[in-house]
């Protein structure tokens, strides 16, 4: 049984799949025989909102909400969204940020800026004591699968160099995940090794 043992943040908008990630994520720990608990504990989940999604994977979880600084990883599909979620990383942990871009509306009327150098923040803020780690798991996505819709399965391939597991054991996890849809599972396979070579920094 690998000994996985760590917080997880999935923060995105609504239609990125941040929830089937956790679904993933809990398949994962279930077939290595540990405890998970999976929770959306903030935003909607219609296109467009905000949506945050908790997941604890431990030989045992008592309660699957995260605290401040208690993060050990935050995958952040979305630009602005590792800055709004920044808070919970704890010290040594790692953030995982997709480079879209996506408009609220106040931006696209033209009554408020999207913020420039995130990422650059993100790491002048974090001094050296978090790993902020960059990739275009969308356009990552699209080169592998043909689909925006794998951005999330990218982001897992990139979190796999860092939370434990073997290659079998992750690739098991999205065969089961897309079980119901067998025709998708080729083009999701090949958007995880994409995001697992792209997100090894």
């Amino acid at each position: 049984m690998d000994n996985i043992n760590a917080s997880i943040v999935l923060a995105g908008v609504g239609g990125q799949g941040t929830l089937i990630a956790g679904k993933l994520l809990g398949i994962l720990a279930m077939n290595l025989g540990l405890d998970v608990k999976v929770s959306e504990v903030h935003g909607m989940s219609q296109r467009g909102g905000s949506v945050v999604t908790y997941v604890k994977i431990a030989p045992e979880v008592h309660s699957p909400i995260i605290e401040e600084g208690t993060a050990d990883f935050i995958l952040s599909f979305e630009e602005v969204e590792s800055v709004r979620w920044a808070k919970l990383l704890k010290k040594g942990g790692t953030m995982i940020v997709n480079t879209q871009q996506i408009k609220s509306l106040p931006v696209l009327m033209g009554q408020m800026k999207y913020p420039e150098g995130v990422i650059d923040s993100l790491k002048a803020a974090s001094n050296g004591d978090a790993r902020i780690v960059s990739i275009d798991a969308t356009g990552l996505s699209v080169e592998t699968a043909g689909t925006t819709k794998a951005t999330n399965i990218v982001m897992l391939g990139a979190l796999s160099n860092y939370l434990g597991a073997s290659d079998d054991d992750w690739r098991k996890a999205v065969e089961e995940a897309f079980a119901s849809k067998p025709k998708t599972i080729p083009g999701n396979l090949s958007a995880f090794e994409k995001g697992r070579t792209e997100g090894n920094v």
